[in-house]
């Protein structure tokens, strides 16, 4: 052998030496070879009491691995155990309030878990706008941003999706959600849950459950039947947890049937662990723990934020129970033991060795800025509803008009709408486009030479002859109007606030021309309807607001979307209507304070809220008293038309347990491309005892003018969604009656195009 052989022969020999022996130096847990179980495991013995107790809450300070970041939404690592800080950030519409401050700024505890210095995100359309683009392609990418830049910014945990029901419009966090349609939000959720953590992030599907509400959240305890939970509010949150295999979920302020829902037990384990085998970690809301021990034996593993509030009452909720104190207290009492301490946190380093977290360094990447905000535009204008065209108004002929007068509130016409005022929703974003500049941008790509104006309405419509001047002298008048809500405040009403009717109907009568564009929290009374030609939803359109509308309205885009949420005619009209059903009475029967302030701490209480509705919620309501609404769930008009023909449905009989396919033909009949979204609703047997119908499966089916395709639909009876199921609450499971089932093909919940019967035999037990 050569001497240059030998030579290089010692140094490999050295080498598989050195890389042996760094291997053996690292803690066996590191090993990315192993399973996420044994890791776990190894973690966990070699940890110290102490250590435990620290890793089971969050605690303020600067991040060790980025000093340039003070947060308040982390847990500290543990070097010595290679633990890196596990850091989380809020949602669900974009990456919110993040874990990072300047560390040389105001570093208050408190101040760093709500600031408008948190790190600049995409901000997203609204958790209903991308319900409404009935697209699991939509909430694909919806998803994919909010992964993506939650990984970029060195995050750990991204606090969403909402998964809660727009059971009342009033809802103040309605727009976080996916509507009033558990199915449609369960499939929506899997969808974005995947999404986000195909990056690695874990997904925390919240609030577990009944969160239909911000008044009195904290302190209200809500009454709802064990088959309405299974059918309606806990259906979701199963089709995350079996389709989506969700990592986390968070557990809510409020309480459910009597216990507090991070202390709910039977909810914690015996439904989410024990009938859905979920395998993820439960994180209290923030401040949303009553106890150590009652917490912990419930199935709450990990408490956040763990900031201390100066000079709290002691029996104010905003306290943290998970301190080495309180947990050695509880063990010395006998009322936990260290087996519980590990069996918490195991779940959620199973969780953290699953999507890598302790297999990546915490550090910053840049954020793809032009990608996302593409992104957020395109998802914006799958999302938007034309509600109502009369005449084929829209999309508004560029080369024909000569003057567009942009009218409205400084709320909706002034800014781009992506949320208010702080909570979940306050993402900081890195540009926005104005109303006024987009639709300036829209004419001059369309090579028009058309005029734009804005006229800003004040709130107590003072100049209001201003707004109705600049619409009698403009070709067209767009009136940009809405509800603006935020986290801790539930609406005082459905009607638009701030005197908008008022101003829609004086613009209306000024210019018989007028758009209505409805920046939306949910739905909302419209008594100006037949006054106006169109009216186009567009939710919270989020960062690209200008850009979205206007390329609606001139036709540069075509809307798509169909409505996740009922349009009632009347509030009389909606299922709740009594203070008892919301937003909660005490035990004098006295209401709670509707939009108090407190961030959903209502002062007074506890209170009670009865969901006596039942099954009947949204259009279930509606059809089962038989009630027209103005704009019935799943309602969407396009630029183009279409026709649904052909139906087949295999097979005609069944056990139960088979899949039954819903095959269709939609033709694009119009002049322009554009969406359908064929709706398959089933209606059970009348012995079943449920409301009409229930949405069981959507596609929407993109077509240029002419073009069909034939679309299959499956609606398979062992789903999480449960689609033929009613839930036994005797015994604690799902059956599939026996009977004839209508099968029927909807444009929306209200117009039924196609309908075959399926009759189910299943086996009697």
């Amino acid at each position: 052998m050569t001497l240059a052989r030998h030579v290089a022969a010692a140094a490999l020999s050295l080498g598989a030496a050195a890389a042996a022996h760094a291997q053996s130096s690292s803690p066996p847990w590191t090993n990315a070879a192993l399973p996420p179980a044994r890791r776990a495991e190894l973690l966990l013995a070699a940890m110290t009491r102490d250590e435990k107790f620290a890793q089971l809450v969050g605690a303020p300070g600067v991040v060790a691995e980025l000093p340039q970041c003070y947060g308040a939404r982390h847990v500290p690592g543990i070097p010595r155990l290679k633990i890196p800080t596990f850091r989380i950030t809020n949602g669900p519409v974009g990456v919110g309030q993040s874990d990072c401050v300047p560390a040389t700024g105001s570093n208050a505890p408190t101040g760093a878990l709500m600031t408008r210095d948190a790190p600049k995100a995409t901000a997203l359309p609204s958790g209903m706008a991308v319900a409404a683009s009935f697209d699991r392609a939509v909430a694909t990418r919806f998803g994919d941003v909010i992964g993506q830049e939650t990984r970029d910014l060195a995050l750990h945990v991204l606090e969403g999706p909402g998964l809660n029901l727009a059971r009342v419009p009033q809802g103040g966090r309605n727009f976080e959600y996916f509507g009033e349609d558990p199915f449609l939000t369960g499939t929506m959720a899997v969808a974005e849950i995947r999404a986000i953590q195909a990056h690695g992030v874990i997904a925390m599907a919240k609030h577990f459950v009944a969160n239909e509400q911000e008044t009195a959240r904290t302190s209200v305890n809500e009454i709802i039947d064990d088959r309405v939970l299974h059918e309606l509010y806990l259906l979701p949150f199963e089709m995350a947890v079996r389709d989506g295999d969700v990592a986390s979920v968070m557990c809510s302020y409020n309480a459910v049937n009597g216990p507090h829902a991070c202390e709910d037990r039977h909810h914690l384990t015996d439904v989410l662990r024990g009938q859905w085998k979920f395998a993820g970690y439960v994180q209290s809301d923030f401040f949303a723990t009553h106890g150590a021990a009652s917490a912990l034996k419930a199935g709450m593993d990990h408490e956040m934020p763990g900031v201390v509030i100066p000079n709290a009452p002691a029996n104010a909720p905003i306290r943290t129970w998970f301190t080495p104190a309180n947990l050695a207290a509880a063990i010395d009492r006998g009322e936990l033991t260290m087996a519980d301490v590990d069996t918490a946190l195991a779940r959620r380093y199973r969780q953290m060795f699953r999507l890598g977290v302790f297999d990546r360094p915490v550090a910053l990447a840049p954020i793809d800025t032009a990608r996302h905000a593409r992104l957020a535009r395109e998802i914006g204008e799958q999302s938007a509803v034309l509600l109502k065209n009369a005449g084929s108004l829209l999309p508004l002929n560029s080369r024909a008009i000569r003057s567009v007068a942009l009218i409205g509130q400084a709320d909706y016409a002034t800014k781009a709408v992506a949320g208010c005022c702080g909570g979940s929703s306050d993402v900081i974003p890195f540009a926005t486009v104005m109303p006024l500049d987009g639709v300036r941008r829209a004419l001059a790509t369309l090579g028009s030479s058309a005029t734009a104006t804005l006229t800003v309405v004040a709130n107590d419509a003072a100049n209001l002859a201003d707004a109705v001047a600049a619409a009698r002298s403009a070709d067209v008048a767009i009136v940009l109007a809405g509800t603006i809500s935020e986290e801790g405040r539930d609406l005082p009403g459905v009607a638009l606030p701030n005197g908008q009717d008022a101003i829609v109907a004086a613009v209306a009568a000024a210019n018989p021309r007028t758009v209505v564009v409805l920046k939306d929290n949910a739905s909302a009374l419209l008594p100006w309807i037949d006054a106006v030609p169109a009216v186009l939803e567009a939710w919270f359109p989020g960062q690209a607001d200008g850009d979205v509308v206007a390329r609606l309205l001139f036709g540069l885009a075509t809307p798509s979307g169909r409505l996740p949420v009922t349009f009632a005619r009347r509030a009389a009209d909606l299922p709740v209507t009594t203070p008892r059903q919301w937003p909660g009475v005490d035990s004098a029967g006295t209401p709670a304070k509707v939009g108090a302030a407190g961030f959903g701490m209502a002062a007074g209480g506890p209170y009670t809220v009865e969901y006596s509705e039942g099954l009947a919620i949204g259009y279930r309501w509606f059809d089962a008293r038989g009630i027209a609404p103005l704009f019935p769930f799943g309602h969407g008009l396009s630029y183009t038309t279409f026709a649904m023909s052909d139906l087949a449905v295999r097979p005609r009989a069944s056990d139960g347990t088979r899949p039954i396919t819903v095959e269709l033909t939609v033709r694009n009949t119009g002049t322009r491309r554009g969406a359908e979204v064929p709706q398959v609703y089933v209606s059970l047997p009348a012995s079943a005892g449920e409301p009409p119908k229930r949405l069981v499966g959507f596609e929407k089916v993109w077509l240029d003018p002419g073009e069909r395709r034939r679309v299959r639909i499956t609606i398979d009876p062992a789903a999480a969604s449960h689609p033929l199921g009613v839930w036994d609450a005797a015994t604690q499971t799902w059956r599939i009656p026996s009977g004839a089932f209508r099968v029927q093909v909807a444009r929306s919940a209200a117009e039924v195009v196609l309908a075959d019967t399926v009759t189910v035999t299943t086996a009697r037990r």
